[in-house]
């Protein structure tokens, strides 16, 4: 027997334009969804540092708007969840969507999983991706200021992103495979006319090479065959930025719905998939053009033909899932149960606070280690702030001596430490994965299969450092697998540190991207993002 409060009409997979447009589409016509995401809500528009091309909205960040998007569709009762995605079971009227964080019930699915950054295949790309090969300006950018760069790519991030990195950059070179740039001309221009960039069409590289970070890069003139060599001046290096499209995150429905040779998914003109129940919208999609916009015109389409699949089932089946209540216009105050305040934190951020104080098995201690600077005195302020939000939290400083200020350890009740710790303010990005280190922490957690948890209590000890930005949306991923870890095996600590604050790690270990993970101080570096699964097989070769 299906219980209804546990049933959703619509289980949307993906927090990008796309999902959150459905949402909002879903919800206020009274549909009951939730959006599944396992990184952060917004996609891979938020590292976008300024978007002038949205209608109606003349200047903005992708941050600033997904956000905007997420709030509008929680004001009409949509429902958001951090978790990942794990399988679909598709058969019958209900449909299942089984997570990290247990099984959602549903009539219909969105795919809306969005891309991750492509490869081009160069000689040398995989063995120095964080050491002078990059993929997100945005994150990895200012490790470069003062340096030559060079972009590989000819279409629209090419373009935008070549005059963001300008920036910091002494230069950047853009490497064209073509005979142009593929974008907008009004793109483009911004990057041809720019006064610290130059383009280079009809050429591929071929090497890069080095060794604490980028020396030497080659590439070729597809037409003549010539070669150029490029080296860095003694004691120097450069980056290499490759912006060569996306791969299309589809693997869950592998087997279950038809994809192209490109990995993207087959749909028709309502954005229904081969798979009874199963739509797709956004970039894991067939099409001719990746943009906010048209993730949006996808979302909001496949959302209106969802409606329609759902209001059929609910007749069918006889089952009618609870309908969302819209929010009232005051509903940006705080939640009811957490304790008000006109601090740090904004009504969303206590709202997400408030889901997990509800569910924490056991109290916490944040323990302090602070110096005389002005970063210790703003950790202190947030976490003085957070304590007084929950009585699930307790606050003391340590008189202890500690190699890198400031920092907050989380521990239990009696002072154990639970191998969590943030050295620096957990803002940005990283108060989400933050805020996740607690309720895994604190117990019950997010749910975790036998196989993996067995795995996990395997490991031998280890001591994981991980270096991060806080404007880095690739880093959440990694922080929170390494913490779930290290909460279920008590022989592996894991280390948050925002970098910014911390240069000699910069320096110590050659940083040139983040996430960067280090074990055992130095035994293991590795750079990306990174899964459970995919930690736990790094760890076990450690």
């Amino acid at each position: 027997m299906i219980g209804i409060k546990e049933l959703y009409d619509v289980v949307v997979i993906g927090g990008g334009p796309a999902g959150l447009t459905a949402a909002l589409y879903l919800a206020r016509a009274r549909y009951r969804v939730v959006v599944v995401e396992k990184e952060h809500f917004g996609g891979q528009i938020t590292i976008t540092d300024e978007v002038v091309n949205f209608p109606g909205v003349e200047r903005t960040s992708g941050k600033a708007l997904t956000e905007t998007m997420r709030r509008q569709a929680q004001s009409f009762g949509a429902e958001f969840l951090l978790a990942e995605v794990s399988g679909l079971t598709m058969d019958g009227d209900v449909k299942t969507v089984q997570t990290s964080r247990g099984g959602l019930r549903c009539f219909g699915v969105l795919l809306a999983t969005g891309a991750h950054p492509r490869s081009v295949g160069f000689a040398g790309e995989a063995e120095f991706k964080g050491r002078g090969v990059a993929y997100c300006a945005t994150c990895d950018g200012e490790f470069f200021t003062g340096k030559e760069v060079f972009v590989v790519g000819g279409g629209f991030a090419a373009a935008e992103e070549s005059v963001f990195l300008t920036k910091y950059a002494r230069h950047v070179t853009i490497l064209i495979r073509g005979d142009g740039f593929t974008c907008a001309p009004a793109v483009a221009e911004a990057a041809l006319h720019h006064e610290k960039i130059t383009v280079v069409t009809h050429v591929q590289v071929e090497e890069v090479s080095g060794n604490d970070g980028l020396s030497f890069l080659k590439y070729r003139n597809t037409e003549t065959g010539e070669i150029t060599e490029y080296r860095a001046l003694e004691g120097d290096s450069f980056g290499v930025f490759v912006f060569a499209g996306y791969e299309p995150a589809t693997g869950l429905v592998k087997g279950l719905a038809e994809c192209d040779a490109q990995g993207y998914i087959v749909t028709d003109r309502s954005q229904k998939t081969t798979c009874e129940g199963l739509y797709a919208a956004g970039d894991v999609c067939i099409k001719p053009l990746r943009q906010v916009v048209t993730a949006v015109g996808d979302g909001a389409l496949a959302a209106t033909e969802l409606e329609r699949y759902a209001a059929a089932l609910q007749k069918k089946t006889g089952l009618y899932p609870v309908q969302p209540a819209a929010m009232p216009k005051e509903a940006s105050a705080a939640p009811e149960n957490v304790r008000q305040t006109d601090g740090l934190f904004t009504a969303d951020m206590l709202s997400q606070l408030e889901a997990v104080f509800q569910k924490m098995a056991s109290p916490l201690k944040l323990k302090l280690y602070l110096d005389d600077t002005p970063l210790s005195a703003e950790l202190k302020g947030y976490m003085e702030e957070l304590c007084g939000l929950t009585e699930k939290l307790s606050l003391e400083i340590s008189s202890e001596e500690m190699e890198d200020f400031p920092c907050v350890r989380v521990c239990r009740t009696d002072g154990a430490w639970t191998g969590l710790a943030f050295h620096g303010v957990p803002g940005g990005h990283e108060f989400t994965s933050f805020v996740l280190g607690l309720y895994n922490a604190a117990g019950p957690g997010q749910a975790l299969d036998e196989g993996i948890l067995s795995g996990i209590r395997s490991l031998k000890p280890a001591r994981i450092k991980i270096l991060v930005s806080l404007s880095c949306t690739m880093c959440p991923e990694l922080v929170t697998a390494a913490q779930r870890i290290a909460v279920e095996n008590p022989g592996v600590t894991a280390e948050v540190y925002d970098l910014n604050h911390f240069a000699a790690l910069k320096e110590q270990y050659k940083v040139m991207s983040v996430p960067c993970m280090v074990v055992d101080d130095g035994k293991t570096v590795s750079f990306g993002k990174k899964n459970i699964q995919q930690l736990l097989e790094l760890l076990g070769k450690s």
